[in-house]
């Protein structure tokens, strides 16, 4: 069970209350395995206290001022996103798509835990529980969730906690150009999000056949279902819900590696260069096997129906830049346990064999089924 405390809610503020929160660490044996291990719940098994404290902590961490010097970041937030949008080109679409997503959770719920007071787990999305209704949601719930849907043209959020942030980051690779959360919930696409779905996924028995899987749906309908800033598969962490759909994702990665263990601790495969663009490849989404939804007008992935709100932004920023980096960590184009995860310093880089086990030397957590 995650307490809540007084400290934790006026440390999100940022103000001098938040220096007299103790840091809250995971305690490690002296071979740095885990001793207590934290219990990742889903959200809408929280308490509305919990949720609070979480969403406390979440503002706590768009208040802190960015200190690593990442072109165009404002506070520590947009760090986290910085990370995922600088190196778009190589954690989609490509082997390293798990474990990179699965090192920014723990990266996510390390900086809510260590420099916001948070005394919780990094909470996950039942998004199976809520497909084909996303619109009705606790998690998008404007009062004890993150917000619900956005409004007119451009589709910012008008309602929840989140309702005065800006983003600096994004659309695609653009840098600079503050803008709203933008959401264009869409529950018919929510449903690829379903149990069937996931189901299909498990059925794969060599990770080199259940990555592509999972990447296309379930993963897409997560990002698909919330639809707009979700939709853009560069800055998607620019909408605070992305941590609670790919913590999911994670889950739905873990309870696989589950049903094979120890196997599938060192099951890894898969290109290190992208083989399509987007969530399963555009146009769609989809997992290799059931079909994935239309873009609408053909647009950058944004708007309803698959149009984009800022529908004069230059093909280019869709494109890795001129920086973009490249893998790194392997001899070849087969991503192996030696590929290294980037985190430019926002928490140390790890390698693919950093994070196969979910409870060994780096990691320190365990799933909570609904």
């Amino acid at each position: 069970m995650v307490l809540p405390s007084l400290l934790v809610l006026l440390s999100a503020c940022g103000g001098s209350m938040a220096a007299a929160v103790a840091r809250s660490t995971t305690p490690r044996a002296r071979d740095g395995t885990c001793t207590t291990i934290l219990q990742r719940r889903a959200w809408h098994t929280f308490t509305d206290e919990e949720k609070r404290a979480y969403i406390d902590a979440e503002l706590c961490l768009m208040a802190k001022p960015a200190t690593l010097g990442l072109k165009g970041t404002k506070n520590r937030f947009e760090e986290l996103q910085w990370t995922h949008q600088h190196q778009s080109n190589i954690v989609h679409n490509v082997g390293a798509f798990l474990p990179y997503h699965r090192l920014l959770m723990w990266a996510h719920e390390k900086l809510l835990r260590e420099e916001c007071g948070y005394q919780g787990a990094q909470p996950y999305w039942d998004e199976a529980r809520d497909a084909g209704k996303f619109s009705t949601s606790d998690v998008l719930d404007p009062v004890t969730g993150f917000g619900g849907n956005g409004v007119g043209e451009r589709g910012c959020i008008v309602d929840g906690p989140f309702v005065n942030f800006t983003n600096s980051l994004g659309p695609g690779y653009r840098i600079g150009e503050d803008h709203c959360i933008y959401r264009f919930v869409n529950d018919n696409i929510s449903r690829q999000a379903a149990r069937s779905f996931i189901d299909e996924c498990y059925r794969h028995t060599t990770f080199a056949r259940f990555w592509p899987c999972a990447e296309g749906s379930p993963h897409s309908g997560g990002h698909g279902g919330v639809g707009g800033k979700m939709l853009d598969p560069i800055s998607s962490p620019g909408d605070p819900v992305f941590y609670l759909h790919h913590t999911w994702l994670d889950k739905v990665w873990w309870d696989w590696q589950a049903l094979d263990l120890p196997a599938r601790l060192t099951d890894i495969s898969g290109r290190n260069t992208p083989g399509g663009g987007g969530f399963g490849g555009f146009p769609g989404g989809g997992n290799g096997t059931n079909p994935g939804f239309p873009w609408g007008n053909g647009t950058f992935p944004g708007g309803p129906g698959g149009g984009n709100p800022w529908r004069n932004v230059p093909f280019q920023d869709m494109v890795p830049p001129a920086d973009a980096p490249g893998p790194e960590g392997d001899p070849g184009n087969v991503t192996t346990l030696t590929h290294i995860l980037k985190m430019y310093g926002v928490v140390p880089d790890a390698t693919i064999a950093d994070v196969m086990d979910v409870r060994g030397s780096l990691l320190c957590y365990e799933y909570v089924d609904a």
